[in-house]
């Protein structure tokens, strides 16, 4: 295999893991009660992998998996908290209803063997 199929082949890897974890997120959230208004969520230069309502809060969602959920919970970097508020921007330009809930930056992080660990308000948004 040349070089280059081994690097698409772990781009289509990396791709179908991030696809499971985000379902196992947005089940997760579900369970509890969350609606899952976006997956995938692409603009202002940034993703965010779920927006998901719950009464008056608006929670956009990133999520992560990891070999631990440490580890996951690392991953976030300062450059992703950016990508993430210019995409929530953009997304509340698009959904203006929204901009009188509460909006939060959440996550779930995933680790092989664990229970989906959500995290309440890991950045602040408005920075």
């Amino acid at each position: 295999m040349s070089g280059r199929d081994d690097r698409a082949g772990k781009r289509r890897k990396a791709y179908a893991l991030g696809l499971r974890a985000e379902t196992l997120a947005a089940l997760r959230l579900q369970i509890v009660g969350w609606r899952i208004l976006e997956r995938r969520f692409l603009a202002g230069g940034g993703e965010i992998d779920l927006v998901a309502l719950r009464g008056g809060c608006v929670a956009f969602v990133e999520v992560k998996a990891r070999a631990s959920l440490e580890a996951a919970a690392m991953s976030i970097t300062p450059q992703k908290i950016k990508r993430m508020r210019r995409a929530a921007n953009a997304w509340l330009a698009r959904n203006p209803w929204a901009v009188g809930k509460t909006l939060r930056a959440d996550a779930v992080f995933l680790a092989p063997r664990k229970w989906p660990r959500h995290e309440v308000s890991i950045f602040d948004l408005a920075e």
